[in-house]
């Protein structure tokens, strides 16, 4: 099999975020120990490797895809890893699983930096068959892992109304939720929903009005997706994670691309950056707490360059603390 080089394997790939900032937000050093807990396919955890000599990267991804990928492009016999003797290591997992993962391969709290990319990638809302895309026919799945849990057709056609009504307002932001929660409950009695775009088209008729700048299933979609992979869960499991396994002086980079997301990120590193006094009103402070991070500058967004060669970056936020107990 040829070797591709970095230029080439991106081009097969999706645009990394952010790329610059993240690699500067990790402040790599070149025998450094680094962990990409969103793999993807692998354009942060290239660029990563190019910067680094007898260093070592551990990457993670729960989607099969990425695993048959990385073990195409990124194993031991790519000349790029060869060249410099460094390590690469994928682990087929979740990101919740980052501190255990860096137990089992000798490496906790010796990690220099962590970078989180936080959500859907690319190449799965491109494939019709991974059923992410509301504007592209396929099965109705939208699992991460397509080995394990609930798909997404299981969840349309076992969950109540009410129930849907809350997941797409809870992590959706739909202002129409029951009435799409109903309009799905109709439908699926005379019909089987099992396809994206009848699904989005049940949505899209179900709504009031419409956003003139938003397709009406995007809201449901992300609520979906999200319900169904635990992504906010393991989201805030996996922050945990990564603050156990870094060094002293280690950096966690966190790039999101919604509200919720970026909430909860914003609110982990606040909250062990800044200590919280129990009771204000005595003259001698009661913290809960210890400061174990250090916010590393403002939250980043993307340039309007970069926003117009990669439109998935508009709504992206960088985030990066350092740990410094």
């Amino acid at each position: 099999m040829k070797n591709l080089n970095s230029q080439e394997i991106v081009a097969k790939t999706h645009r990394s975020v952010l790329l610059a900032e993240c690699l500067s937000g990790l402040a790599i050093i070149k025998d450094g120990v680094y962990i990409d807990a969103t793999f993807g396919r692998g354009g942060h955890s290239l660029a990563i490797l190019e910067l680094l000599q007898n260093g070592k990267l551990i990457a993670i991804d729960r989607d099969p895809q990425a695993q048959t990928y990385a073990n195409e492009h990124f194993n031991q016999s790519n000349q790029l890893l060869n060249c410099k003797q460094n390590s690469f290591i994928f682990c087929a997992n979740t990101m919740s699983e980052l501190e255990n993962i860096s137990q089992y391969l000798g490496v906790l709290t010796q990690i220099d930096g962590i970078l989180m990319d936080i959500g859907v990638s690319s190449p799965q809302l491109d494939d019709p068959l991974r059923g992410f895309s509301f504007s592209k026919d396929g099965p109705l799945d939208m699992r991460m892992d397509t080995r394990s849990g609930i798909s997404a057709m299981d969840w349309i056609a076992t969950t109540d109304a009410k129930e849907m009504a809350r997941v797409f307002s809870r992590y959706g932001e739909e202002k129409f939720a029951m009435k799409i929660a109903f309009a799905i409950e109709n439908t699926r009695i005379q019909t089987p929903i099992t396809r994206t775009l009848q699904l989005a088209e049940i949505i899209a008729a179900a709504m009031p009005f419409k956003d003139k700048h938003k397709h009406p299933a995007t809201r449901c979609f992300q609520a979906i997706r999200i319900e169904v992979n635990n992504e906010l869960k393991e989201l805030a499991q996996g922050l945990d994670a990564a603050l156990n396994s870094l060094k002293i002086g280690g950096r966690l980079v966190v790039i999101s691309f919604h509200s919720l997301e970026d909430r909860i990120v914003k609110q982990f590193m606040r909250s062990h950056a800044t200590k919280l006094d129990l009771m204000p009103n005595l003259p001698v402070p009661v913290y809960a707490n210890e400061i174990r991070l250090k916010l590393i500058g403002k939250p980043i967004k993307a340039s309007i360059l970069e926003c117009e060669q990669n439109p998935r970056a508009r709504s992206a936020i960088l985030r990066i603390a350092e740990k410094i107990k």
